[in-house]
């Protein structure tokens, strides 16, 4: 079963689309100005954010896309659409942040073997603007769903640049009133330390998700047992759950059934139970009437932690839910 995208869920799409879009522009102006203000006082701090936010109204620009282009219809090419462009967005997104944190590290070392004069009134007055552009930006993107990777990468470029403006303003505060040039690569670094640990859990989670891994706090044993429970149902085996993008659960299984069993009732069951247990919104089940003719179903029946797709060209029935 299919079911079909609410109106109210379309116009909170179109709502989300266009908070990227202005968070993309407002960045896009932000780093601007900064990169002006750090070339023309002398700022490593400011120059990392601008080159921190660079990279972000790209990554913000690439979640504005990706949300658009998920809302795509499946085609003959894409059988599922275009969903799993979010996880894309946010694997590109964490490796430029690993970029951007390389760059800042080779920097800071520079500036502290030979520090540079800072106008750090200059410095002050475009930090503090810096950070409050951030603050609203993050304002209007504002909440969002955990499975929403695509959003999430956003958020944590916005909230790296926040971090960095944070960083710029106690440097420049330290510069100004206690003279400490070193306060401008010590600020980069450490916003880049906090920057690389968000960047490289995002990076994990959409890896795992690429390579189609078993969502969190999902196991495929506990799926057979649970999936076991249906009426007429013997055994279940070759047991594969993964994910299509953030919050998209979809599981293939084989359940084997006695004689007398009701397909259609037995499948019926099965499917609720992975909907209502795991979360499992599109799931594929073969239904057998006697030993799996797979060759290797001895070694997986009942824990197979292989989660790539099954073949299904079998000789007895199928039944497909949605």
């Amino acid at each position: 079963m299919t079911i079909p995208h609410s109106h109210h869920d379309h116009d909170h799409a179109s709502t989300g689309e266009r908070r990227l879009l202005w968070a993309f522009v407002l960045t896009s102006i932000t780093l601007v100005v900064e990169a002006a203000g750090g070339w023309f006082s002398g700022s490593l701090a400011l120059l990392a954010d601008a080159g921190h936010m660079f990279v972000d109204a790209f990554a913000l620009l690439l979640a504005f896309l990706g949300a658009y282009f998920a809302r795509r219809p499946a085609d003959d090419k894409r059988s599922f659409g275009y969903a799993r462009l979010e996880v894309l967005v946010g694997y590109t997104n964490a490796l430029f942040q690993f970029a951007l944190v390389a760059w800042i590290a080779v920097e800071a070392i520079g500036r502290f073997a030979q520090p540079e004069p800072i106008l750090s009134g200059t410095m002050l007055i475009i930090a503090v603007a810096g950070l409050l552009v951030n603050l609203f930006v993050l304002q209007v993107l504002g909440g969002h769903d955990h499975d929403d990777l695509n959003t999430a990468g956003a958020r944590l470029h916005v909230l790296g640049d926040l971090l960095g403006s944070f960083g710029a303003v106690a440097a420049a505060l330290l510069i100004r009133w206690q003279g400490w040039l070193w306060a401008d690569p010590a600020f980069s670094i450490l916003v880049s330390l906090l920057i690389l640990g968000s960047a490289w859990r995002l990076l994990k989670r959409s890896a795992h998700i690429l390579l189609e891994g078993t969502p969190d706090g999902v196991d495929t044993a506990q799926v057979a047992i649970a999936a076991r429970a249906s009426e007429g149902v013997v055994d279940v085996h070759h047991v594969h759950v993964w994910q299509l993008a953030g919050g998209r659960r979809l599981a293939t299984l084989h359940a084997r059934l006695t004689e007398e069993a009701d397909a259609h009732t037995a499948l019926a069951q099965v499917q609720t139970i992975l909907r209502e247990k795991f979360q499992i919104v599109h799931a594929t089940v073969q239904i057998e009437r006697r030993d799996c003719a797979h060759e290797d179903c001895g070694r997986h029946a009942h824990d197979d932690q292989d989660h790539a797709h099954d073949d299904h060209n079998h000789t007895h029935d199928s039944a497909h839910a949605h």
